[in-house]
């Protein structure tokens, strides 16, 4: 791929003030470059236009979805004349479905495309790079998601219930025949299911369906009203057939139909079984999952006897497989039910010294116990908001390692500024392609004290 520019440009409007762009309105452009969520970037009438589904050095005609001040939102809706990267969309739904957004794109061009939004976030919030780039850590380019959401809207005037995916930039929904990114086990339940819902006696009472596999396939359906007992039958009936388990939710949180139903995933190179309930965090890749734990395990390097801070552990997905190498992890967690269900892992899996605690991990830690007691190495996993609060205290730990596993480039590098006015140095720093076919950017870094 062609090499990109620092920065984003905007042209100045001068003059006087020119009318506001038209929501609908097309227009011809030819597209310059690549914004890092994979949109291509075109400049006209002191304009810039962010266009989605298209590359840099194509001739476009492009549909205005939403223009603010000097920014423009479009879609390419013709590709006048493309480019020789271009490769033809997998899925027949790219471009309408709002899931996958760089489809047009090569494999290793979206890669590249990540590894540069990385680099620059970094280059541009921390004025830094790591001593040394890692490899992307990749897995299958589809047939990788193990957990989806079904939008589920009653049209009242039509009486006809819609089911799909959201429409890109909309609140419309698409209706999804096969989605080429779930894995294989759920393409018959997302075949099967709308045929199901609208022949449900009262399927306007549907919220939404959610589909997951792990140690088994499960079912969840969100409801606003009481089923009625027909409807349950049919679900049942349903879940039966696709040997799938039944959750439902209602008011409070999910149940199983079943009492003794249960959901996992396994973490096989540790021998390791995670139980989990639909509503609580669980990465959707699950190749690409074990070997983020393996890295951040590699990167960490953990000796025996060491005593490990595990901030952010949710259920514990690198706490325990940490467990297994030293003399202690201490995990920390912000929601209540998940530290729960993360002892109850460990206790599951024979592992006694691990120790969980909840705090809220936005705020300073002063006084938390756990954390008046010194660290051999830190290992964060953040929500995109990052750890900001954490990392200004790092310094006070200890811990000489640092390994912090983050969904958003730009948090990451605000992080990586302060953890360097704490005494880190980047190591190390790469990508982890969790979501093929987006632009999604997930990323890994290695932090040394001294």
């Amino acid at each position: 791929m062609a090499k990109r520019s620092s920065g984003l440009r905007f042209q100045p409007a001068g003059g006087e003030r020119k009318a506001q762009v038209p929501v609908g309105k097309k227009q011809k452009l030819t597209i310059e470059r690549l914004a890092h969520d994979g949109r291509g970037i075109a400049f006209i009438d002191g304009r810039s236009w962010f266009v989605a589904g298209a590359l840099p050095g194509e001739a476009v005609e492009a549909r205005v979805l939403s223009a603010r001040s000097q920014v423009i939102e479009a879609r390419a809706e013709r590709i006048l004349q493309a480019v020789p990267l271009r490769r033809q969309a997998p899925c027949a739904h790219a471009g309408t479905c709002g899931g996958c957004s760089v489809q047009h794109l090569p494999h290793d061009e979206q890669l590249a495309l990540k590894q540069s939004s990385l680099a620059e976030q970094l280059r541009r919030l921390a004025g830094l790079e790591p001593d040394e780039w890692a490899a992307p850590l990749v897995g299958p380019e589809f047939a990788y998601r193990r957990r989806a959401r079904i939008a589920v809207r009653w049209d009242v005037k039509n009486k006809h219930l819609e089911v799909g995916f959201r429409a890109a930039a909309s609140q419309d929904i698409v209706a999804i025949a096969d989605c080429p990114v779930l894995v294989q086990p759920l393409q018959p339940l997302m075949r099967a299911l709308p045929a199901l819902l609208r022949g449900l006696d009262k399927p306007q009472v549907v919220g939404h369906v959610e589909l997951f596999h792990g140690s088994a396939v499960a079912v969840l359906v969100r409801h606003t009203a009481e089923l009625v007992e027909a409807d349950l039958a049919r679900l049942r009936q349903f879940c039966s057939e696709h040997q799938a388990q039944l959750w439902l939710h209602g008011v409070g949180e999910p149940q199983a139909d079943q009492a003794d139903a249960a959901l996992s995933y396994r973490l096989e190179p540790w021998n390791l079984e995670l139980q989990y309930r639909p509503g609580d965090f669980v990465q959707v890749n699950a190749l690409v999952n074990q070997a983020m734990v393996a890295q951040a395990l590699d990167w960490l390097a953990p000796h025996t006897g060491e005593r490990v801070l595990d901030l952010f552990c949710g259920l514990g997905n690198f706490a325990l497989p940490l467990a297994q190498r030293v003399g202690e992890v201490v995990a920390v967690e912000g929601v209540q039910v998940m530290v729960e269900r993360a002892w109850a892992n460990a206790t599951a899996n024979g592992l006694g010294n691990l120790h969980f605690f909840q705090a809220d991990l936005s705020k300073p830690l002063a006084d938390a116990s756990w954390a008046r007691q010194a660290f051999d190495a830190v290992l964060l996993d953040p929500p995109r908001d990052g750890a900001f609060e954490v990392v200004k205290q790092m310094g006070k730990l200890g811990a000489r390692r640092l390994v912090y596993v983050s969904c958003n480039p730009a948090t990451l590098a605000r992080d990586t500024a302060e953890l360097v006015k704490q005494g880190y140095r980047l190591k190390r720093a790469g990508i982890l392609d969790m979501f093929p076919q987006t632009a999604h950017v997930e990323a890994m870094a290695l932090f040394e004290a001294g």
